[in-house]
């Protein structure tokens, strides 16, 4: 479940508070105070045996004798009278429930699991939702909602903040008090058996109270769950999470290189930044975060400039800049001549500027008013450091004037942040700031780091809705060898493939591998390099030895047979010397690849516990672990995500080449990624899978190297955390006249194709599509449209069979978006003008019902203008009922029940 019934929780229109007491500073008391001290508009109702009255309102002894059925019930009574209580209360109608009480199963106590399971079996049939249990409860101050022990209101606003701790919300409260900042809701999830983070992100990014989410994440339950909604989430407004456990404990063991690197608290940085949510470090970095959102828009890069009247608090935001990869702005010549002409000729004469300790109100005046017309800077901080020969109040008042002067004049540009560094005098400047709606910050290096922020911010937005390149040509892997290299392995009851295998697999997708023989002893050894040519590499073929250099069981740079035959024999005894017991198999033998400039990168995958498979990249090496260099993404993979994880390493400043040193063949690299994300997204038995080295040069890539760890087939592809391009869906269908397409789901490399397919249609399909006359696509819905979300949304379009996307023309897409909870779906349709009566808008929406049916989606439905005749028509042949909103005589609702098959994906 999702959003289903979230309404009773947060917009009840009657509450009962199950174990409400009397008894000084228990949960129930405390519960009942703030309930009934918060403004509720509607029933609250007390019940509990023991008392007949409760705050000065009648209480009731059982939930049998409540005069209405609660929408919302707060239980606050010991774990073992959880379960009877929520199935009383779910039978009744209740539809949801906040679970203060602890004790069901944490620390994965046997006894509170069963109790926690039947909870949740009480509750299900009647699709009652639960918070809890172990939880704070929820505060909604916009509904007069405080079903929580929290000991602080906050006031109304348009921040929700959502965590699993409850000690959490009070500290967040504690923070929001003494800056008068109010919350649309704050909800704590506690152990969340049933609502979790997956279910508040859906309700809250479409809540026209909430203007900005804020997490603060131990752990997630559903990984696409929450990915799908973070996703959606995230392009409708700012999310920030904290996630706690930033260093794990122990390291876990791993077969391979990749397992070894993939450590858990970078998966979920990977996924907060795939999701387009900004991560923060802190519970301070989170509220800075939340006050420049609530008071500025994003910069737009990562120029700053740095206004000062103290030299030293200048240098230590350059430095906490530079640390955080920010840059300085450049102040062009025009920009220099001007602040000449205001300041005293011992200013700095660059950034940061320095306008001298003795600085006005009216200097910081005249040099902001010059500052924030350079166009080679994105924003602005304003220092301040108490002196006693300026007034602080005069500047602070001089630079919100300013401000608010540009505003009016619709002339801001750069965003602005200051810093009044200090206690006394800079609380009062602080605070006006606040109501001038200025962010500012107490140190230098804080409102530095709140700007880089807010750059990562802007980035993970634009990386949201940009379009990647298409790939150079098409390219069907070869899933049956793939598979069945997989499948012997595991029949035989081996887990690791062996080399040759590991390299047959990567071949059978496209990976380009260094050709590799087995030889099963030395003799046979050399006989394979003479095949194969000289110089020559050898390397043991053993189940039972992971890493061969441990044991030197890797030669390089063998000149002839009779160096090959000695380097094996000498292997065959160091292995039986140093590990008795393991098999040796053999030997795997491969000519030695010399390409001159070249770079040795690590590539593969391994499998979170969480977040299914995970691919890594970075620099390789037998030093791999020490040199730490390493970015992760989410499968799959299109070529601007792989690029971009790359861009997040340190070799890639190297890659771009330096010297007389060739750069790499960087679109190589980026397509040997998405091929390794596409096998961890076809073979759920491919557990970890490393190549290291994958040498780089100018020539392309090669792998040296490759080791494949398998095991139980797992959930195909639901153990991703996004969903994969379903393939499956391809088809060729024909038109009525004859020829042949290719129906697919579309994909984002598509976006060039659909700006090309909206220039075909006339002014009328337009209007009857839009609903309202467009001259162009823009970008933004263009990219909307083809970066969609598979778990949630399917487009499929009729294309040409035989061209790579993007290139190939799109003649025809119907698309249908489902709700949360997976029930209904809206469609819509457009085929291009020269193409219409060729049945290929029949053919979109068969084959799109087909899909919604398997999918479980209950009902379609769609609004279509009433002059849309031949859509009508189409509509009715395919058994769509029609309903007329009596506001929109103009628009006609049709809607088609599905008789579904069982949900898949």
């Amino acid at each position: 479940m999702t959003v289903r019934n979230l309404d009773s929780l947060f917009k009840p229109r009657s509450i009962a508070l199950i174990g409400a007491s009397r008894r000084a500073n228990s949960i129930g008391s405390v519960v009942a105070r703030n309930l009934f001290n918060a403004g509720f508009d509607g029933p609250i109702m007390p019940v509990n045996p023991k008392y007949s009255a409760i705050e000065g309102v009648l209480c009731y002894p059982d939930i049998s004798e409540l005069p209405v059925t609660p929408d919302l019930a707060i239980v606050c009574t010991p774990p073992q009278t959880v379960p009877d209580i929520v199935d009383e209360l779910a039978r009744h109608g209740t539809r949801g429930v906040v679970v203060i009480t602890a004790g069901f199963g944490e620390g994965n106590d046997a006894d509170g699991m069963a109790l926690r399971q039947r909870m949740l079996d009480a509750a299900r049939p009647h699709l009652t939702r639960i918070i809890g249990p172990n939880c704070l409860g929820i505060l909604v101050p916009g509904m007069g909602v405080n079903a929580s022990f929290s000991h602080l209101a906050p006031p109304e606003g348009r921040i929700a903040f959502v965590t699993q701790s409850g000690a959490i919300v009070t500290s967040v409260l504690d923070w929001a008090e003494r800056r008068g900042i109010g919350f649309s809701h704050m909800i704590s999830l506690g152990d969340m058996a049933d609502v979790d983070f997956g279910d508040t992100l859906d309700y809250l990014a479409n809540d026209p109270n909430t203007r900005a989410i804020l997490l603060y994440v131990e752990a997630i339950t559903d990984a696409r769950k929450f990915m799908s909604a973070a996703r959606a989430a995230a392009r409708m407004k700012p999310v920030i999470v904290v996630k706690a456990g930033r260093h794990a404990a122990s390291a876990k063991a791993a077969a391979s290189h990749t397992g070894a690197l993939a450590g858990s608290d970078a998966v979920y940085d990977t996924a907060f930044r795939r999701a387009g949510m900004l991560r923060v470090d802190t519970l301070g970095e989170l509220f800075a975060a939340v006050e420049t959102l609530a008071t500025s828009e994003p910069p737009a890069g990562d120029r700053l400039t740095i206004l000062t009247n103290g030299g030293g608090i200048g240098v230590l935001a350059t430095d906490a800049l530079i640390g955080h990869g920010g840059q300085l702005a450049e102040l062009p010549e025009e920009t220099v001549t001007a602040l000449n002409e205001v300041l005293p000729a011992t200013w700095s004469k660059g950034n940061p500027v320095d306008i001298i300790g003795d600085a006005p109100g009216k200097r910081y005046a005249d040099a902001l008013t010059t500052l924030a017309d350079n166009p080679d800077s994105d924003a602005i901080l304003v220092l301040n450091c108490p002196t006693a020969v300026a007034d602080s109040m005069d500047a602070t008042e001089a630079v919100i004037a300013e401000q608010q002067g540009r505003h009016r004049g619709h002339g801001q540009r750069q965003t602005l942040f200051t810093c009044w560094v200090g206690e006394h005098t800079a609380q009062q400047s602080r605070r006006r700031f606040a109501e001038a709606g200025i962010p500012s910050y107490t140190t230098p290096e804080g409102a530095v780091r709140a700007f880089m922020h807010m750059v990562a911010y802007r980035k993970s937005q634009e990386q949201l809705l940009e379009t990647p390149r298409s790939v150079p040509e098409l390219f069907t892997p070869d899933y049956e060898t793939a598979s069945q290299l997989v499948e012997t392995a595991a029949a035989e009851g081996r887990e690791i493939l062996s080399e040759p295998e590991a390299k047959r697999l990567l071949a059978a997708y496209g990976v380009e591998v260094v050709a590799t023989e087995v030889a099963s002893s030395p003799s046979d050894a050399a006989e394979a390099a003479d095949r194969l040519g000289y110089p020559a590499a050898i390397k043991i073929l053993s189940p039972d030895i992971t890493h061969k250099s441990d044991v030197g069981g890797v030669a390089l740079d063998l000149e002839d047979a009779a160096a090959v035959q000695h380097a094996a024999e000498a292997m065959e005894r160091r292995v039986a010397e140093t590990y008795p017991d393991a098999t040796l198999s053999g030997f795997s033998v491969q000519p030695m690849v010399k390409r001159a400039g070249s770079w040795e990168l690590i590539a593969g995958f391994t499998e979170d516990e969480q977040f299914g498979p995970v691919v890594l990249f970075g620099q390789g090496g037998t030093a791999v672990e020490v040199i730490q260099d390493q970015a992760l993404g989410l499968p799959p993979l299109n070529l601007k995500l792989a690029r971009e994880m790359v861009t997040r390493t340190r070799v890639y400043k190297q890659l771009q080449g330096y010297r007389d040193r060739q750069p790499a063949d960087l679109d190589a690299i980026d397509l040997t990624l998405t091929r390794i994300a596409q096998i961890a997204a076809d073979l759920s038995r491919v557990k970890e899978l490393d190549i290291n080295p994958l040498l780089a040069s100018s020539e392309g890539v090669v792998a040296l190297d490759a080791r494949v760890r398998i095991g139980e087939n797992g959930q195909g592809s639901r153990r991703l955390a996004i969903r994969p391009y379903p393939r499956e869906l391809e088809k060729t269908v024909t038109a009525d006249d004859g020829k042949h397409y290719l129906l697919r789901p579309i994909l984002p490399e598509d976006e060039p194709a659909l700006h090309r397919a909206f220039a075909h249609l006339t002014p009328e399909q337009i209007r009857l599509r839009f609903f309202a006359p467009m001259k162009q696509l823009s970008h933004m819905a263009a990219a909307r449209f083809t970066q969609i979300d598979y778990n949630r949304e399917m487009a499929l379009i009729i294309t040409d069979p035989n061209k790579v996307p993007g290139e190939a023309e799109l003649y025809g897409a119907v698309h249908i978006h489902a709700d949360p909870d997976g029930e209904k779906a809206e469609y819509s349709i457009v085929v291009r003008h020269d193409l219409t009566r060729q049945g290929l808008g029949r053919l979109l929406m068969e084959h799109v019902i087909d899909y919604a049916r398997q999918r479980g989606i209950a009902e379609i439905d769609g609004d279509v203008l009433r002059e849309n005749q031949p859509m009508l028509a189409l509509c009715r042949q395919l058994g769509f009922e029609e309903h007329v909103d009596t506001d929109e005589r103009d628009i006609i609702r049709v809607t088609l029940a599905l008789a579904t098959d069982s949900g898949g994906g």
